[in-house]
This record gives C-alpha cells, sequence and structure tokens, in this order.
C-alpha cells in the first residue's frame, strides 16, 4: 500500500487499485472520504475542498455532513432528473420529456421538496402552463403527475399531489377534416414526381411521415405487394435518428392496394437504385440520406393550395387513410394492426368517423332481402336512404 505525503492530508493507495484520501480535521480526529477514488487526481481533489471547507465554519466531520445530507428532503428537480435517467425511452420521447421539464415544470416547482407539493399547488401552477396550448399544457401535467407516481412507489411521498380533473387530456385544438379522393389526386398531381408515391402510400396505407421517409427496396414485397414497416426516422435538432416505429405495434406488414401497383413499380425503376438498402424517398442532394423533412414541407405547401386544402397536413393524410379503411369495413382490431397502434382509443376515433356507412350498410341489406333484384325505379343512393 503506496502512501504519499502531502501539506494537507494523505493519499494512499490500495490493493484494489483504488485510492483513499484522509485528512486530520480541526479536531484533531483522523476523516477519510466515505468512498475510494478511481484516480489519485479525483482524491486529491477532494483533499482540496476539504481543506477550503476546514477555514470556515461550514465543516463538519465527513459522517455528520453526509448523515445531514441524506435528511434533507427530496426536491423535485432532484427526483425527476433521476426519473428522467432511470429509463430507456426513444430519443423524441426524451426529447420531449426533457423539454416539457425545463420550460414548465422545473422553473416553478424544481426547488420545491416533493413532500410539500399539494394538490393547491399543482392546480395553481397548471393555472398558469400555456392556456393557449392545451395540448402542451396536458403533456406537462401528465409527465408531472408520472413523476409523482414514482414517488408514491418509492415511499418517497404519501400520495399523489396531481388531482386536477382532466388535466392530462385535451380536445383537439383544430379540427381534422381527411381530404377527399378528388382532393388527394390533386395533391399526387401537384407534387414533384419523386415523392408522389409518398403521397399515394400516406392517403392509402396510412404510414406516418417517418415510417415513409425510412421505407427501402427491402421493404417492399412485390409479388405481395406489401410493405414491412421496421424503423422510423425522427428528426431531432441533433440530427436524424432512425429507430423504431413509434410504438411496438408500428412494426407491422401493410398491404398495397392494387391500384397503386403501376405507381410503385415506376417508382421503384425510375427514383429508387438498385441496392436492397436504397431509400424510396430519398434527399435530394444524396441518395444515401434520409429525405428532410423541410424539403417536403416546401412541396406539399403548393400541392395544398392547388388542391384547395391550405389546412391540410401531411399527417392529415393517415387519417384519411384509417376512415377509408373503417369504412371497407376494417374491424377495430384490423384498423389497429393496419395504423400501427398499441390502444383501442386511437383506432376507435377512425370508426366513429366512419359511421356514415349506415345508410350503405342499410342499403346492402335490402338488397340481401330482396335476392339482390332492384326495386322498381332503382336501389335508393345512400344520401336518398338518409333521407328517408
Amino acid at each position: 500500500m503506496a502512501s504519499r505525503r502531502r501539506g494537507f492530508g494523505r493519499v494512499r493507495r490500495l490493493p484494489s487499485g483504488r485510492y483513499q484520501a484522509g485528512y486530520l480535521g480541526p479536531d484533531l480526529a483522523l476523516h477519510n472520504a466515505l468512498d475510494t477514488f478511481h484516480t489519485r487526481e479525483d482524491a486529491e481533489a477532494w483533499l482540496s475542498r476539504e481543506r477550503e471547507l476546514t477555514h470556515s465554519d461550514a465543516w463538519r466531520p465527513v459522517n455528520v455532513r453526509a448523515e445531514l445530507a441524506r435528511r434533507q428532503p427530496v426536491t423535485l428537480e432532484s427526483f425527476a432528473e433521476a426519473w428522467l435517467g432511470s429509463r430507456t425511452l426513444k430519443p423524441r420521447t426524451e426529447a420531449l420529456y426533457r423539454s416539457l421539464l425545463d420550460r414548465f415544470i422545473l422553473p416553478g416547482l424544481g426547488e420545491m421538496p416533493l413532500k410539500d407539493l399539494s394538490p393547491a399547488i399543482v392546480r395553481a401552477w397548471h393555472a398558469t402552463v400555456t392556456p393557449h396550448r392545451p395540448t402542451q399544457r396536458a403533456h406537462a401535467y401528465s409527465l408531472l403527475r408520472a413523476i409523482c407516481s414514482t414517488a408514491v412507489m418509492d415511499e418517497v411521498i404519501q400520495a399523489n399531489p396531481c388531482r386536477v380533473a382532466g388535466a392530462g387530456s385535451a380536445r383537439r385544438a383544430r379540427r381534422i377534416v381527411p381530404p377527399t379522393l378528388p382532393e388527394v389526386e390533386i395533391l399526387v398531381r401537384s407534387m414533384p414526381e419523386p415523392y408522389q408515391l409518398l403521397v399515394l402510400l400516406a392517403a392509402w396505407c396510412g404510414l406516418r411521415l417517418g415510417e415513409l421517409i425510412e421505407l427501402r427496396r427491402k421493404d417492399v414485397d412485390c409479388d405481395a405487394l406489401v410493405l414491412h414497416v421496421t424503423r422510423a426516422a425522427t428528426r431531432l435538432s441533433g440530427g436524424v435518428v432512425i429507430g423504431l416505429p413509434k410504438s411496438d405495434a408500428g412494426v407491422r406488414s401493410v398491404h398495397i392496394p392494387p391500384h397503386l401497383e403501376p405507381v410503385l413499380l415506376a417508382h421503384l425503376q425510375q427514383h429508387v437504385g438498385l441496392g436492397k438498402e436504397s431509400l424510396l424517398f430519398p434527399s435530394v442532394n444524396d441518395p444515401t440520406t434520409t429525405l428532410h423533412h423541410q424539403t417536403l414541407y416546401k412541396q406539399w405547401g403548393h400541392a395544398r393550395l392547388a388542391a384547395g386544402r391550405p389546412d391540410l397536413r401531411i399527417h392529415d393524410l393517415r387519417h384519411g387513410a384509417a376512415v377509408m379503411a373503417a369504412r371497407s369495413g376494417a374491424t377495430l382490431a384490423e384498423l389497429m394492426q393496419r395504423l400501427g397502434h398499441s390502444t383501442s382509443r386511437a383506432a376507435m376515433r377512425y370508426q366513429h368517423a366512419a359511421q356514415g356507412r349506415d345508410a350503405e350498410i342499410a342499403v346492402a341489406l335490402s338488397r340481401m332481402a330482396m335476392g339482390s333484384q332492384p326495386p322498381r325505379g332503382g336501389w335508393p343512393s345512400p344520401s336518398e336512404q338518409v333521407r328517408t
């Protein structure tokens, strides 16, 4: 065990290879660090800090300070940081949580001991969080509630102070009106040729944008007309991150409507490299790089104006695909599989949106009852059926 004498304290190397540091305190007793150090420099840095403390009124024996620190109340900030660091999250989710903490939760509540966080304090905080952005507000509240739920399980606090009724959900700020089929045709014609298939796959297969721009030649089964969705591209401030789709259910195989086959084959021949890793929709400047969202959005802006739909987002094409699938008779489970939903809640929205099929179903029932023979004057249209 090697030891080196120094002006203040001592550092010695243990048989384990780690270093122990200690010094003679103002009380003339030996005080060793509570832990050993990986390097001699770390041990000496600890001694330097301790030497400064011995010249001030803040000095206490090492073990006393450790006990006082242990008894210090856990603040929301310290617990939230540990909570976030202990979770395995997708990059986009982690970035969202980090942003919500830094912008909305920690500035007002971070220094507060968790045990002092009461329902009244949470309610007052919630009232000040971006009232003009209900979705963002709901996300911030849900994150705080999740952190406090873990604190309850860890017995840091006895009860969750987040009790604002309905605060974890928000009504959609805008009503989504999916495009009609004629509008989809105009959108496709108005997009540059390399992106026309992207619009069609979004409108008919319901893929998310991140899933579309990560599609490669190997993901397309031209014989079975199937897309194998196994990855998604997420653009963060640091660049593009390629990972799994939004949820585990996002890994799926989606059948392509047969009427898209000619467009698909032409696109593969004219705009996609021959290698199995070739992107279906690559960057303009580099065929090996993921298409940048802004490049697509610029072209999309022109196309939606041409279709008379300045309100339409690319993601709204996915909604349209979901409603059409529901109108075709897809069950809830089939919708969930096709869209890559892990819960039924979102898929239920599309089934509700397709309830206008009831008139068509009524006409079909009449056809069954009358042996498929049209009545005098012909079958009524669905709109006429509704009026009657």
